[in-house]
């Protein structure tokens, strides 16, 4: 406790704020700073971190919630498996409460289908070693954190012969995303706060495109105020001229520029990278992992053969622009009115690293 107390202390922040006050100073025009991990996003409202920051530093939350990102067509996908025969479900929470415009698995699961919430795949796995009479699917979402994993059960239920257990892949890849915004022409983004989590599996390697072709700074950060508070004056010093233009890793005591290279040859064994959608953003190139052929028998989509409706988000919803950093929930008028936790209209406000529902539990006032 004694080493992370030193990342939480008050006098710490202090020092770290002044310091991040003087040099905004010297900055004469409004950056836009982009966090792109959801457990910072809450970190940083809990925190009331937004509020200490000098008023041309922004903080813009970017497409850090797995749940969040996944698409209206992988959720619809999810609602028509889970109404097949002797198909039982098994998905993280946050899942579970995320409507479509069709439907949602809660709304399945009250009317019949049986879903099962897992805190990990290997619960999944159990269950389909002891339900053998019924097809079990696990939902994988979620970005390189959970990919390896999701991985490793799949070559294991290979190995073993657990012929009644499948994955419908939703996991995605965070470096292509944070280009997709940088190239977007209504974005300003002027540095990036890359995800501690992600960034453990895949080192800092795969940022240095960003200060190299585009010119913006990146600091790997951890998740306690800070943390995050250093991660913001090492972007600042970098702004303006104190240090180069780099990928700095804040978040020494756990990230390595070349990460964990076992967890990163367990993703390249069994997935392959594919174009993938993204809610709000579209389809992004090699955004996506999809399970190779030599692993088809544990691929949902190829042993279930469903159709599904196209469906859009909820009329009004502003998900999407919050996931691009465009927009925040008060920008939205049905936040916290006809949109809460306890009704969402939308994923931001369902997942426990939404956007959305970062500011409901921390900013609403």
């Amino acid at each position: 406790m004694k080493h992370i107390d030193r990342f939480s202390d008050p006098e710490n922040a202090r020092i770290l704020l002044s310091m991040i006050h003087s040099e905004a100073r010297g900055i004469k025009k409004v950056v836009n700073l982009m966090e792109v991990c959801g457990t910072h996003t809450m970190a940083i409202s809990r925190f009331g971190l937004r509020g200490l920051l000098p008023e041309n530093i922004k903080l813009i939350s970017g497409p850090g919630c797995p749940v969040c990102v996944s698409p209206n067509s992988f959720i619809d996908k999810a609602i028509a498996i889970s109404k097949l025969n002797d198909v039982r479900i098994a998905t993280f929470g946050d899942m579970y409460r995320v409507p479509s415009a069709n439907s949602s698995l809660e709304k399945e699961h009250s009317r019949g289908a049986i879903i099962d919430i897992v805190y990990s795949p290997l619960d999944a796995l159990e269950i389909a070693r002891n339900k053998t009479r019924e097809k079990i699917v696990f939902l994988g979402v979620g970005f390189e954190t959970t990919a390896p994993l999701v991985a490793s059960v799949i070559k294991y239920a290979k190995k073993y012969k657990i012929n009644n257990f499948a994955v419908l892949s939703g996991h995605k890849l965070i470096p292509p995303a944070m280009e997709a915004l940088v190239k977007d022409t209504h974005h300003s983004i002027g540095g990036f706060i890359c995800p501690g989590h992600v960034s453990v599996v895949i080192g800092a390697r795969p940022y240095e495109i960003f200060p190299k072709n585009y010119g913006i700074p990146c600091v790997i950060s951890g998740f306690e105020p800070c943390d995050i508070l250093q991660s913001i004056l090492l972007l600042l010093e970098m702004i303006t001229g104190k240090r180069a233009i780099s990928v700095k890793i804040q978040y020494s005591r756990c990230v390595t520029r070349n990460g964990n290279i076992t967890a990163q040859k367990m993703m390249d064994d069994v997935f392959d990278v594919v174009d993938s959608e993204w809610r709000g953003i579209g389809i992004i190139p090699s955004s996506g992992l999809a399970i190779k052929k030599q692993y088809a028998e544990y691929n949902a989509e190829h042993v279930m053969n469903v159709e599904t409706k196209i469906s859009h988000d909820k009329k009004g919803c502003i998900c999407g622009d919050v996931l691009k950093g465009l927009k925040t929930p008060r920008n939205c008028v049905f936040f916290a009115k006809k949109c809460t936790p306890q009704y969402p209209m939308g994923p931001c406000m369902v997942s426990s690293e939404g956007t959305c529902a970062a500011y409901y539990a921390y900013e609403r006032r």
